[in-house]
């Protein structure tokens, strides 16, 4: 059973950091795309980053640039989303999600199919 678990959310303080892991099960990320998204209260689900194996990349959200890392440990099979100086409209749920050589960043014609629970991130002082 394929299955993807989302960890390491929590409430943080404005310029604080976390760090989030995207466990797969039932499948090696050798041959996955895996991106983060996020929903805020009231608002569209946004794509935060993403990461391929094959062909290698990442791609991140202007949003987030220069804040937010992916990276993957195959030897884990995780994926991990490093969040530095949080804000509060960072706040949201977070998913990650994965797609067999799924594109980098997602398109809408070809949405990922596999999706984790979400983990919740609350940046407030």
């Amino acid at each position: 059973q394929l299955q993807l678990v989302e960890s390491g959310g929590g409430l943080v303080q404005p310029g604080g950091s976390l760090r989030l892991s995207c466990a797969a099960s039932g499948f090696t990320l050798d041959s996955y795309t895996i991106g983060w998204f996020r929903r805020a209260p009231g608002k569209e689900r946004e794509a935060v980053s993403c990461i391929s194996s094959s062909p290698q990349g990442t791609e991140t959200a202007d949003s987030v640039k220069g804040r937010f890392t992916i990276s993957i440990n195959h030897a884990k099979n995780t994926v991990y989303l490093q969040m530095n100086n949080l804000k509060p409209e960072d706040t949201a749920v977070y998913y990650c999600a994965g797609e067999p050589y799924g594109t980098c960043p997602p398109r809408p014609e070809r949405p990922y199919t596999y999706w984790g629970q979400g983990t919740q991130v609350a940046v407030s002082s």
